[in-house]
């Protein structure tokens, strides 16, 4: 089976050389700002304008699912969790609602693959997702209805009025399959791409390199055939991320990327549809070894470094507030000319 995205639109050069010109004439040195100055001018491209407009809507979207590997002790916590904290998202409890209550962004938690009953399951592809150290995550026609539902997803968000978009992760072992897509992208060995995830001690972090190694080992076989690859290694919850973030990049909207799980999402986006890695910009670099391997495939360079692993899309709201200064910088500042201040000699 395959998945066909439109061709993805890069975003606009001469709105970003217009933004760089215009960081040449703001009361300040050229430059001083440092990466913030890139950052504005990635905005700016993105949105196709200089100066450009300061986001009215950010929107965090959180995928949960549950995943089979996490019955084989891959995970420091148990696998009703998912459930439980799809429950407390909806009550605005979970951190990525705070934090996303600080920096203005809204948060919707779907329910795609989650082991118990939500009260957000009407968009849920199955109860998780298949152990992939011995069976396919997803069949191909699951893995198929998962990307769709990550599309619908954007487009209903953009239709109602979201500028700037935030992929968020909930599922017990869900860095199992995330570090599987990555090392099987990126030729890794399992070894360099597991992580602690939850908090594993080190006879789960062994479990874990094993489900690693035998789930890389039914994977590799399917990795030019991003379905395959998707109904093999991933879960319902990945894919439709996956979906989510290539059509952002067809629908022209800005993201800013979590962790190591969004990172596999994305590894697999870009494969759907290439390109779509211009429309993304990386909110920080995971604790999680596997998602420097995908910000260097992808060629992200992330906003911070605070060693975080938490998921949820935290990183990436973390971030948020520096790509709206950055926006409003360029939006807001005053020229030399206008704020009667003498230019560079």
């Amino acid at each position: 089976m395959t998945i066909e995205f439109p061709s993805v639109e890069p975003p606009s050069e001469a709105a970003r050389r217009e933004a760089v010109a215009r960081h040449t004439v703001l009361t300040k040195p050229v430059g001083s700002l440092g990466r913030l100055e890139e950052l504005g001018a990635w905005v700016a491209a993105c949105q196709g304008e200089c100066p450009p407009r300061p986001f009215t809507r950010p929107r965090v979207v959180v995928f949960a699912g549950d995943h089979g590997v996490a019955k084989h002790g891959v995970s420091a916590y148990p696998s009703e969790v998912t459930g439980q904290m799809v429950a407390n998202f909806l009550a605005g409890g979970a951190a990525v609602n705070v934090l996303a209550n600080v920096a203005g962004a809204t948060v919707r938690v779907v329910d795609v693959s989650v082991d118990s009953d939500t009260a957000v399951g009407d968009l849920k592809v199955r109860r998780g997702s298949g152990s992939i150290d011995r069976e396919d995550a997803l069949t191909p026609e699951e893995a198929v209805k998962a990307v769709e539902i990550g599309r619908k997803l954007v487009d209903d968000e953009v239709d109602g009025g979201a500028d700037l978009l935030i992929a968020g992760d909930m599922g017990i072992g869900n860095t199992t399959p995330a570090a599987v897509l990555i090392a099987a992208l990126t030729g890794a060995e399992p070894v360099a791409a597991v992580g602690r995830g939850t908090g594993v001690d080190d006879q789960g972090w062994m479990r874990k390199t094993a489900a690693i190694r035998d789930a890389l080992r039914r994977a590799r076989p399917v990795i030019d055939d991003p379905v395959a690859l998707l109904a093999a290694a991933s879960g319902a919850d990945i894919a439709a991320m996956a979906g989510f973030l290539a059509q952002a990049a067809v629908r022209r909207t800005p993201v800013i990327l979590d962790g190591v799980v969004a990172g596999a999402a994305a590894v697999m986006a870009e494969e759907l549809a290439p390109g779509a890695r211009e429309w993304w910009v990386a909110g920080h670099r995971s604790a999680e070894p596997a998602h420097a391997l995908a910000l260097d495939h992808l060629g992200l360079e992330p906003l911070l470094e605070f060693d975080m692993r938490l998921g949820e899309g935290s990183g990436a709201v973390a971030a948020l507030p520096l790509v709206v200064m950055a926006t409003r910088v360029l939006a807001e500042m005053a020229t030399f000319e206008n704020a009667g201040v003498s230019g560079p000699a």
